[in-house]
């Protein structure tokens, strides 16, 4: 080997020692690192990423990369969401339809959207605060005429069908066992719209054939005075349950879009949910809106528009998401917006039951 062959290879070896280990402090002086193997597990690095962990390669101390990692922790930003919003809005079954068949780089994940417009949207309710003045002592006392209104024609009632029972009874004619239907349904009404005044059960009801029936009526009542003594902490509970478990509203919506296609080989529970949670993400970012804009008043035309927006949403989505005729997802528009409103009622009755536990 000669001088300048042995002085070449020597300066070679140097560089590659420099590259896989280099000196300390180089290349880190901007915040940047600048690896050849893998920090995380020690894989030799090829390309921008560890094709066995897949960490970046190159880290950033920086405090811009840390609000940058900030950001990308929480929705996966980086340009993702202003890729996905867009298609949300105007191009939801196109959007649902790339992430169900596997392009989904480019976009943030539904669940992801979903907790993060979640969190946007009691976050907005909470700054516009609650829409019941509980201090509009007018309001509250037109609420109670009404109540007592109501009372009165339901007494009226009940004094007629006890009156046409008791001719009946006298052998005047008449259907007897109607009659008395007619006389019980109309007590029931009167009792329910005293228990909603707060006021006393009657004796009849107080003293229920049954212990069962006795502490029904009881915790009815129990609640109900709670939630009129208390209208800010109940609203504020049934709040609070809405927020923690909105993701029931997924489970919930899955198996009535199912029933859209029980047959099909096509289109799995995977790709209903998939749809699902798109479209009560987008539907939660138009109910805050709608809510802003009708707090700030002067927006009733965009108001109306966004509303009916809403079920012309769910077509487009459905259209192009489940590749259907116009027909097709015109019938089943009508379904999906039928099924939306047993879902909610669903909903409403399980927080309104563990708000009541």
């Amino acid at each position: 080997m000669s001088g300048t062959d042995f002085i070449g290879d020597l300066a070679q070896g140097a560089l590659t020692a420099r590259a896989v280990e280099p000196a300390h402090g180089e290349g880190r002086d901007d915040g940047h690192t600048h690896e050849s193997v893998c920090l995380n597990c020690g894989t030799a690095l090829i390309g921008r990423h560890c094709h066995n962990c897949g960490q970046a390669a190159h880290i950033h101390k920086t405090l811009g990369a840390f609000f940058n990692d900030l950001l990308h922790g929480v929705l996966h930003f980086e340009g993702k969401i202003w890729r996905t919003l867009p298609l949300l809005a105007w191009r939801p079954g196109r959007l649902t339809r790339e992430y169900i068949d596997g392009r989904r780089a480019s976009y943030v994940s539904p669940i992801a959207l979903f907790l993060f417009v979640v969190f946007l949207t009691f976050a907005v309710f909470n700054l516009l605060g609650s829409p019941i003045d509980f201090n509009n002592q007018g309001q509250n006392k037109g609420i109670e005429q009404g109540i007592s209104e109501a009372e009165q024609e339901a007494l009226t009632a009940q004094a007629t069908a006890e009156a046409k029972l008791a001719e009946a009874k006298a052998g005047k004619g008449g259907d007897i066992d109607r009659l008395q239907r007619d006389v019980d349904g109309a007590r029931n009404a009167v009792t329910v719209i005293r228990a909603a005044q707060g006021g006393t059960l009657p004796t009849n009801i107080a003293s229920a054939n049954t212990t069962a029936e006795k502490s029904a009526v009881d915790a009815i009542n129990r609640a109900w005075q709670h939630a009129r003594e208390n209208p800010e902490l109940t609203i504020y509970k049934l709040q609070n349950s809405a927020y923690k478990y909105s993701w029931l509203l997924i489970p919930l919506s899955v198996p009535f879009l199912w029933l859209l296609f029980p047959f099909s080989r096509r289109y799995r529970l995977y790709d209903h949910t998939v749809f699902v949670t798109y479209s009560l993400s987008f539907m939660l970012m138009l109910l805050a809106a709608i809510s802003a804009l009708t707090v700030w008043g002067g927006a009733g035309l965009v108001v109306g528009a966004l509303f009916f927006y809403a079920p012309f949403h769910m077509y487009r989505q459905l259209r192009d998401a489940y590749d259907l005729t116009r027909f097709g997802a015109w019938w089943r528009t009508w379904f999906v917006s039928l099924f939306a409103f047993i879902v909610l009622t669903l909903f409403a009755t399980i927080m309104t039951l563990l708000v009541a536990v």
